[in-house]
């Protein structure tokens, strides 16, 4: 199964393993809000710990079905919506623990969270820039500054976990083989307190930002969509797809 959970100590363990690299189709997106939704509002679950196996925690979105079916982009952007309006809403805390490549969707995923616990190999990276797509400054602004972001956002940069761990956005950093086991440990803290103080603490916690995240990202896919309907879009998705690299302009 490309998208598993489990449930075990209080801990409801979402794991990704979709080859080759965690990127996924408007299918899968769209899947993912029924398993955080149904894993959240089980009684017996006191946190979610969202992971990856494989060679990243994240790719984002298919780049090539987007290329060969622009009409599903809609799709895909329901299904990010509400996969991060899920996790944000979550009545339980949403730890995630990531590694190497966290990239496009990752970084929503990432953002809605509410802890972040990175492997030291571990990178974040908005390139929508160089994919003829937008969107994700959104929730990468719950996790760094202001103009940490732009500057990400503007260059399609990678921000290193410890870069990240510095300014605030990763609550640590371990090494790549302790990450399963450290990411645990957490959660377990988070779970053994009472289901009823974190459901609260969490509804309070998310009533106190400055900021609606579900709403800004709503507003951001609409110049997601209108750069996605511009010529440019599909020749930085085509010069993804068929050498890897950004298009020049």
């Amino acid at each position: 199964m490309p998208i598993t959970c489990t449930i075990q100590d209080r801990i409801a363990e979402i794991v990704f393993d979709v080859a080759p690299v965690n990127a996924f189709d408007s299918e899968t997106w769209l899947s993912l809000p029924a398993i955080i939704n149904e894993a959240a509002r089980n009684p017996d679950v006191h946190c979610i710990l969202i992971r990856a196996d494989g060679r990243g925690f994240c790719g984002g979105v298919d780049i090539k079905e987007m290329q060969a079916h622009p009409e599903r982009i809609p799709l895909l952007n329901r299904g990010n919506y509400l996969t991060f309006k899920a996790i944000h809403e979550a009545e339980v805390p949403v730890v995630v623990a990531v590694h190497k490549f966290v990239i496009g969707g990752g970084i929503g995923i990432c953002g809605a969270s509410d802890t972040i616990i990175a492997a030291d190999d571990a990178y974040f990276s908005l390139p929508e820039i160089d994919r003829g797509a937008m969107g994700g400054a959104s929730h990468m602004s719950r996790m760094l500054p202001l103009h940490k972001v732009r500057a990400a956002f503007f260059t399609g940069g990678n921000i290193p976990a410890q870069e990240a761990y510095r300014l605030g956005a990763v609550e640590m950093v371990v090494p790549r083989d302790q990450l399963e086991t450290e990411a645990r440990a957490f959660a377990a803290r988070i779970a053994g307190k009472s289901r009823k103080a974190l459901v609260i603490a969490k509804e309070a916690l998310n009533g106190l930002e400055s900021r609606d995240v579900d709403r800004g990202y709503r507003w951001e896919q609409g110049f997601t969509l209108e750069m996605y309907m511009h010529e440019d879009s599909q020749k930085s998705r085509d010069a993804f797809v068929e050498t890897g690299k950004a298009a020049s302009f």
